[in-house]
């Protein structure tokens, strides 16, 4: 990866810096009769790529090109007035590819801000964040194109304009199918505190404030997605799209269901969806017909030509930093889009992330409080179990076991939650200590069980998988054993120590087939399932009517990882999984199994006081220097072998040091990553520091070049992230 060659300042909407906001590209007449155009294309290499054409062609037009041997789509940026290089070696474009009208100013100015911010190329950010069909040559190309893919899309039953979906008034307006007081999706009564955040957020979207963000900070099962869903209805009885984010795509099913039965069709975008899919629903927001468009990360950069409010569902979610590519924030590009456009952003979470709770305190953000639940019931008991003396039972304390009994009796669900699939987390052999490991990565391989009884060993990493050994391969001894549990050993024990009960395991394992989770989840709300057990995925905004219990199993494995952010995503987690019990019915309690019990976290946890947590993390991050209190940037390398790493890495680092832009900026030494070694790559990191953003900025931008150029020659790959979220 490389840095952008084309850069014209960070922008505004992240936070504040010293840098010029960032201008729209201009459209130049060439000086000697020939039509120059800039094209980005998705490239590792810095900078834009010069072509001819016989007319001038709008910024933000695809064309077809040819790039050495290869054909390719790319986007034009500008029009030149004169090349970056020898005319006579200028090619021309091949076809311009008009299926589709330019991509709109705003669309390009939220791109250009990621690659500047992101210090990407800005052909890897233009390109990639395009449904895969629109940026494939094969796609145009032969006897099968057909018109091309917007073509192909368009002749689908129910995608014609004047067809499904929402109706376009003439004056623009999206007049939503359903209404608000739908039969099948009544819109309930506000208690007192909803309808005092109503207004508050309703006077956010009617200020006129240039950051017009707002962090709704509500406890789980305070009825935050009521209020999103009357945020949006206003939206659309003003002729406006809504932007409404979530981080997992388990999610989507429940709440688009909910936002179809409240407020009429709805468009959904995420990473599981067919490249046909994805394109349609990308179409119907691009041309306006989707009244509110609903996804993951990568909805984001959707085109909506009449955005009026975006929503960030679980705004403290990792899944909304991308972890390839362009490794972008999400949440972070959401504020700043709200920010370009004018148009209200809501950032909601019952755990913020820290960086948002210090803006919504030092009042950056409008912070709007929910403090109950919506429906009366009380928060849950949080009761943690001292298992240092405890005799355990495949891992299970006797007041959890007894516990799940009595919900049993009860006719009630109970939630057994443990952040780790597969069968057990190793396998080991007692009589010399061996443990299975991935041949490939330093990492140990995880058991897994299959239908039928079948047990493979996989790397969570590379995904090898392979048959597990009939004895230990260093000693021959037979009596290998799995050591430890995850989530399908648990399900094996629970229905060996519970017959009676309906057991019900969802995880990433079992949801790999599409349309899985959705069946999954509905049987655990049709009461199909009287123990459920799962990994996170089963503690984000599913609302369980009949769950009187949650057990917690080793939450103590996050409590002393090395990432500074550790303890704020297990309180997160651990708050969220929590908030899922007894929100229809009081008496619920959470049994949290843990060697620890006077951390602060778990205290914390035990009185459900955020701020109480959220204030002393800050505290301590504040002293020692840490984000949100400094601002980093992460350059990795790998190659294959660890030294070649380091030695790039430690040249990186002197460049950076002799540079006068690096005053005021910490470069620390180069380390081994955790997990050293990924399909044979070894890898290696660099972290940067500085107090404020702009001062990294400064120095990332001539340092990266020179980065770029130590590399060339040398078998490193390399990469750079901004606010890196584990290190």
């Amino acid at each position: 990866m490389t840095m952008a060659g084309d850069e014209k300042g960070l922008g505004r909407g992240i936070e504040a810096t010293d840098e010029a906001a960032v201008k729209s590209p201009i459209e130049v007449s060439g000086g000697d009769g020939c039509i120059y155009l800039a094209v980005a294309l998705d490239v590792p290499l810095p900078g834009l790529f010069d072509y001819t054409h016989g007319a001038p062609v709008a910024p933000g037009t695809r064309v077809l090109v040819s790039f050495g041997r290869r054909r390719m789509v790319g986007m034009v940026w500008a029009v030149r007035e004169a090349p970056a290089i020898e005319a006579g070696r200028v090619k021309a474009i091949e076809a311009v590819l008009d299926d589709l009208p330019p991509m709109p100013a705003d669309w390009m100015r939220l791109a250009e801000f990621a690659a500047n911010y992101y210090h990407r190329p800005l052909g890897e950010v233009l390109l990639p964040i395009l449904p895969a069909s629109l940026r494939k040559p094969s796609a145009y190309l032969g006897p099968r194109a057909a018109g091309g893919p917007v073509r192909r899309a368009d002749r689908r039953p129910g995608l014609a304009r004047a067809r499904g979906g929402d109706a376009v008034a003439e004056s623009g307006a999206v007049v939503p199918q359903a209404v608000e007081d739908s039969n099948d999706f009544p819109a309930p009564e506000l208690n007192a505190e909803q309808s005092a955040a109503l207004r508050d957020l309703r006077a956010l979207a009617t200020s006129g404030a240039a950051t017009g963000v707002a962090l709704l900070h509500g406890v789980t099962g305070s009825g935050k997605t009521e209020l999103y869903l009357r945020l949006a209805a206003d939206a659309l009885a003003a002729g406006r799209q809504v932007l409404l984010l979530v981080p997992e795509i388990n999610l989507t099913p429940q709440l688009e269901q909910i936002v179809r039965g409240r407020l009429g069709q709805v468009a959904v975008m995420h990473s599981k969806l067919a490249d046909g899919e994805r394109l349609r629903a990308w179409l119907r927001a691009a041309r306006g017909e989707a009244a509110i468009l609903l996804g993951t990360r990568l909805a984001l950069f959707a085109p909506l030509p009449r955005l009026g409010l975006i929503i960030v569902d679980e705004e403290h979610d990792t899944s909304y930093k991308q972890q390839e590519g362009l490794r972008y924030s999400a949440r972070d590009l959401a504020v700043w889009r709200g920010h370009d456009l004018g148009v209200p952003v809501v950032l909601g979470s019952a755990t913020p992330a820290l960086e948002t709770w210090r803006r919504a305190r030092r009042g950056d953000y409008r912070h709007v409080i929910l403090s109950r639940r919506a429906l009366a019931q009380p928060l849950p008991e949080v009761r943690l179990i001292d298992t240092r003396r405890a005799q355990l039972e495949q891992g299970f304390t006797p007041q959890l076991l007894d516990g799940l009994a009595a919900c049993l009796d009860r006719g009630e669900q109970s939630l057994v939650f443990l952040n780790r699939r597969g069968y057990a987390p190793v396998l080991r052999c007692a009589s010399c200590g061996w443990v299975s490991q991935c041949p490939r990565c330093t990492a140990y391989t995880v058991l897994h069980r299959h239908a039928g009884g079948r047990h493979t060993l996989q790397c969570h990493h590379c995904g090898d998988c392979v048959a597990p050994p009939r004895a230990c391969p260093d000693c021959g001894d037979q009596d290998i054993r799995p050591m430890g549990r995850g989530t399908q050993r648990i399900e094996e024990f629970l229905g060996e120590r519970f017959p009676e009960a309906r057991i019900l395991r969802i995880d990433a394992d079992a949801t790999r087939r599409k349309g899985s989770a959705e069946i999954l989840f509905s049987k655990v709300h049709a009461g199909e399932a009287d123990i459920l057990v799962g990994t996170q995925m089963v503690s984000k905004g599913h609302d369980y009517a009949r769950l009187g219990l949650v057990g917690v199993l080793d939450a103590d494995t996050m409590l002393f990882a090395q990432d500074f952010r550790a303890p704020e995503r297990l309180f997160a987690q651990l708050m969220q999984v929590a908030g899922r019990a007894g929100r229809r019915a009081g008496g619920a309690e959470v049994l949290v199994q843990t060697d620890y019990p006077d951390q602060a976290v778990y205290q914390a946890l035990r009185a459900h006081d955020y701020a109480r947590f959220a204030e002393a993390a800050l505290a301590e991050r504040e002293e020692l220097g840490l984000p949100p209190f400094s601002h980093q940037a992460l350059l990795t390398a790998q190659t294959r072998h660890l030294r070649d790493a380091l030695a790039f890495l430690g040249e990186a680092r002197a460049l950076a040091q002799a540079m006068p832009e690096g005053a005021g900026v910490r470069v620390y030494d180069a380390v081994p990553l955790r997990v050293l070694r990924v399909a044979n790559v070894e890898r290696a990191q660099l972290l940067i520091e500085a107090d404020g953003r702009g001062a990294l900025h400064r120095l990332l931008r001539p340092w990266l070049a020179e980065v770029h150029g130590l590399a060339q020659g040398r078998s490193v790959r390399w990469g750079i992230e901004i606010d890196p979220q584990e290190i």
